[in-house]
């Protein structure tokens, strides 16, 4: 049986979201699917990075992680987008990266592909359920398949029962037990259902 391949992408400031991602591509592996780490690149300039220490000693801590590629999408059989919440959308960082998947789209190369969401914002009402909307919605015109969690576990109900994604309220510190619990369950969850379209690809063709 194919063993699926899953990409979690991500964006993070200041750590937060790259702790849920951590956790995502946990609960992937645990569920026995392959996955690929990636960050899209930083848009802000250093003026503006150096003016909170914790912004520029995240970004110097994972500058080894690889920066995401149109080639992970091509690889990927699902993924899963992580974002800070910004006015209630999704980062800019994180936009500029999808907003370059136009020929990858208009090939069909990401249709039928399983796709989730996690992000983090400073209030528990600062925009999450918002930019968990906003990122599908881009999903929806790549025709790939929305998997949000739902309430099909209890630890999503433990980190605050967003149905969209995990989303974790930044204000204290980062992902605590029950946020990073709910993000290794929602991958893996994104991988029990690729792994049963992958298993049988027809499935997922119109």
């Amino acid at each position: 049986m194919p063993v699926p391949k899953i990409a979690v992408i991500y964006y993070s400031s200041t750590g937060n979201v790259y702790h849920l991602a951590l956790g995502v591509a946990e609960g992937v592996e645990k569920a026995g699917a392959q996955v690929r780490l990636r960050r899209v690149p930083e848009l802000a300039p250093d003026t503006a990075i150096d003016t909170n220490p914790a912004w520029r000693a995240h970004l110097d801590a994972t500058a080894d992680i690889p920066l995401a590629t149109h080639d992970d999408l091509r690889w990927a059989d699902a993924y899963a987008f992580g974002t800070p919440t910004r006015f209630g959308n999704i980062s800019a960082q994180l936009k500029q990266f999808l907003d370059t998947t136009a020929g990858l789209w208009a090939a069909g190369e990401l249709s039928d592909k399983p796709a989730t969401g996690f992000t983090s914002a400073i209030n528990r009402h600062g925009g999450n359920e918002a930019t968990l909307l906003a990122l599908y919605n881009t999903m929806y015109h790549w025709g790939a398949l929305v998997v949000a969690p739902g309430y099909t576990h209890p630890a999503f109900s433990a980190a605050g029962g967003n149905p969209y994604g995990t989303a974790h309220p930044s204000g204290n510190g980062h992902p605590t037990e029950e946020a990073m619990e709910a993000a290794r369950r929602q991958g893996e969850r994104l991988a029990r259902i690729t792994a049963r379209l992958v298993a049988t690809p027809d499935a997922a063709v119109s």
